[in-house]
């Protein structure tokens, strides 16, 4: 039997716990409720264990003296800056033309987001209980936001793994204009072992190391590129400047950046 997940809360939010705790129940994930006084620093240094906290602030994931959530209100000024001309994404994923793009890696959903803010219709599809969870609770709080409610008009969650989502749209011979995938761990391709000799990654992305794991088409994304190419006018895959080709297929075009590149795959049948 599988050790229950610990979900913190202080005193003035447990309610708003208890409802996490019964969400995530009907989603698979058993979690044992704990009271704390208060959600600091020094309370996650000692309990370093994986673990959700509920504050004030909204729900969180936490390990190793760290705590991370979708923060979408911090990434306003980026969307405040970005223009179609000035983001490369926007010229992969021909954003002026408003698409209907299926983000098919989530994570967690900052390019959505900026897609979005940028005109695309964006469906976002996550399989993990809890990481989907975070994103809920990034999207209701984003709603409140008179800059970003307009945006999250156009952002659409979907709790699926993605291969079974693309392989469902498939057989209802539904067209999409864009899919968009950025595999969780490229750093696993053969050409970037150097990685490894790279400093830790930010905490963001050190938690989702954490919580998600590292193997399975759900990382590396070679049969989701294969199962777009059916049912998308237009892949877009997001990977390290040195990466291999996903599922090493080489792509139409691709757009270099100094630290990514954004590959496409053309579907002119479509």
């Amino acid at each position: 039997m599988v050790n229950p997940m610990r979900l913190y809360a202080v005193a003035e939010v447990k309610d708003q716990a208890e409802a996490v705790q019964q969400l995530l129940q009907t989603r698979g994930v058993v979690t044992e409720l704990i009271e704390i006084e208060q959600l600091n620093a020094r309370f996650l240094r000692q309990h370093p264990e994986l673990a959700l906290c509920v504050d004030h602030a909204g729900l969180w994931l936490s390990a190793n003296g760290m705590k991370m959530q979708p923060d979408w209100m911090a990434e306003i000024p980026r969307l405040k800056r970005a223009s179609l001309k000035s983001e490369m994404i926007a010229r992969a994923c021909q954003l002026g033309e408003q698409p209907h793009l299926i983000d098919a890696t989530a994570g967690l959903g900052h390019d959505g987001l900026l897609m979005a803010s940028l005109g695309a219709e964006v469906t976002l599809v996550e399989r993990h209980p809890i990481l989907f969870t975070l994103l809920e609770f990034a999207k209701q709080q984003a709603e409140q936001d008179a800059y970003l409610a307009p945006v999250m008009a156009r952002m659409h969650l979907i709790f699926s793994d993605a291969t079974d989502y693309l392989t469902q749209r498939i057989e209802q011979q539904a067209i999409t204009d864009v899919v968009y995938l950025d595999p969780m761990f490229p750093q696993r391709d053969q050409h970037q072992q150097a990685a490894k000799k790279q400093a830790q990654v930010k905490k963001q992305m050190q938690l989702l190391h954490l919580l998600l794991p590292e193997d399975g088409q759900m990382d590396l994304g070679d049969q989701l590129l294969a199962l777009a190419r059916q049912m998308a006018k237009r892949v877009v895959v997001k990977r390290p400047r040195h990466a291999v080709f996903l599922n090493d297929e080489t792509p139409d075009h691709q757009w270099q950046g100094d630290a990514c590149r954004f590959d496409a795959y053309f579907q002119l049948s479509l």
